[in-house]
This record gives structure tokens, sequence and C-alpha cells, in this order.
């Protein structure tokens, strides 16, 4: 049985539409402004928004995200906040949602009882960046019990077995790092990452994103070349700084009307 997550994504890329993911730290100014820009991302044309739940040592993230998380863990954001978070969220959207963080987290609250309460607050999937795949059983157990999309991680540094152990049990969608490094806004040659995503395409049917460097409409079409969808996250967690959700809805919608252009385009010179 396929999750909502899946459902939309896949539904979209049959029907050549690019994905578009948007990234929000849990608690991030507040709690309160959280809850209205995710509203507004989806109001906006976001189809999946993860929600960071902060970690004292963030490791795949730049400088802006680790700011956003280091004033949302002095605010008191935990992860029981972070499902109260969630679950309010349902009473006014049913957008799928993934939470993002880090194993030493989950690890701390038990895998098991995370999987449980991410399904009964209506989290829909899990992203783990310092989760190995070779690791992956730690979460992939308790995320096929309660009907969670534990999200894979590939790399332009990625090789053909790397790829494939991580494609091997995949679902929801594929994040596809575009660089080395950490999140945020930067110059990124995203042709680097088309040899490792038609790797990828040739193991596995589902959707392919790309993330890392993501923060304008033209950075979001050339990378959504590559792949089925784009994910975006320092800047949107740039502009929540000033809780300035008007501007964050604004950015969302154009990177969302490029997208469709792209979608468009690639349909026009596929015919």
């Amino acid at each position: 049985m396929m999750s909502v997550l899946a459902d939309k994504l896949k539904a979209n890329k049959a029907k050549g539409r690019k994905s578009l993911i948007v990234y929000i730290t849990a608690g991030y100014p507040d709690m309160e402004m959280t809850e209205v820009a995710v509203l507004a991302a989806e109001a906006a044309g976001a189809d999946l928004v993860e929600l960071g739940i902060p970690f004292s040592d963030p490791i795949a993230d730049g400088p802006v995200i680790q700011k956003a998380a280091v004033a949302s863990l002095v605010a008191g954001t935990t992860t029981r906040s972070s499902l109260e978070l969630v679950r309010n969220l349902r009473k006014k959207s049913q957008i799928p949602l993934a939470f993002m963080t880090y194993i030493n987290l989950i690890l701390h609250h038990g895998p098991e009882a995370f999987a449980r309460d991410c399904r009964e607050a209506g989290v829909d999937a899990l992203i783990v960046p310092d989760l190995p795949p070779e690791e992956s059983e730690l979460l992939q157990g308790p995320c096929d019990k309660y009907g969670l999309d534990l999200i894979a991680f590939i790399a332009p540094t990625s090789n053909e077995d790397r790829v494939a152990l991580a494609c091997r049990n995949a679902s929801g969608f594929i994040y596809c790092v575009s660089n080395t490094g950490v999140t945020g806004v930067r110059s990124v040659d995203y042709s680097a990452v088309a040899p490792t995503v038609e790797l990828a395409r040739s193991i596995t049917d589902i959707p392919i994103a790309i993330g890392f460097g993501i923060g304008t409409p033209a950075s979001a079409r050339e990378a959504a070349r590559y792949a089925d969808g784009v994910i975006v996250g320092s800047a949107v967690v740039q502009l929540l700084e000033t809780k300035d959700v008007a501007a964050v809805k604004n950015l969302i919608a154009s990177i969302r009307q490029e997208l469709d252009r792209e979608g468009a385009s690639h349909a026009t010179n596929s015919k």
C-alpha cells in the first residue's frame, strides 16, 4: 500500500509535474510561525513539507539552518512539541509531511516509539541524513510497521553499489544531494548529478528530488531538468527569521511557476 506522500509524488511524476519540497525548521522563529509557514507553503504550491526537528549537532546543515536550529532549541522545541505541531497542522491540512532530523534524537526517543508517535501525529516520512544505508534497518522495520516512508540519500560521489543499496528499500522519494558539503544557497552545476540520477532511475522508478543549493526560481528550474523534483530549505528559513510569511509565499509561488514551466518544456521536448 502506497503512502499519501508516495502517491502524491508518483502522481506528479506521471503527469510531468515537478514536485516542490520545502524545508522549514520546527519552532523557528516560534511554533505559531512554523504552522503559518507550512500552510503558506502549501497555498503557494508546495507538494511536501519537511519539518526539521532541531538537533544540537546538525552535521548536514549549513549556517542558516544551524542558526535556526539553535534558536529553536533555545526556545524549547522538543520532539514532543514537534509532534504536537503536526497534530495541530493535521486539523487544517493534509499536505504530506516529513520529519527531518538526526539518528541520535531518534535513538533517544526509541526507534519504534518514534515511528509510532510520528504515525499517530500524522507524519508521512522520515529523513535522517546521518543514517547510512548499511544501518538503515535501525529504522526500516519500525517505518514499515507504521507505514512511514524512510527517505534514502544518494550523491554525485555515490558509486554504483552505493546507489543500488540506497535504492533497494527506498520509498516515497530519493533525496539526491547536489554536491558535497552542507545545506545552503549557492551556485551549483546541477548537470554533475545527472549520471547519479540516471543510475538510480535504472534501478528504481521512485521519484528523485535534488536538494542543497537551491534558493531561487532559476536554480530550481535548472535542478529540475535532471530530476523529478527539488528541495528548497535555507532560502525559506532565512526569510522566516523576520517572520516575513508574505516573502516566503512569494518565493515558493515563483519557484512553483518556474518548475511548471520546466515541466511543460520537458513535456514538449519529449513529444
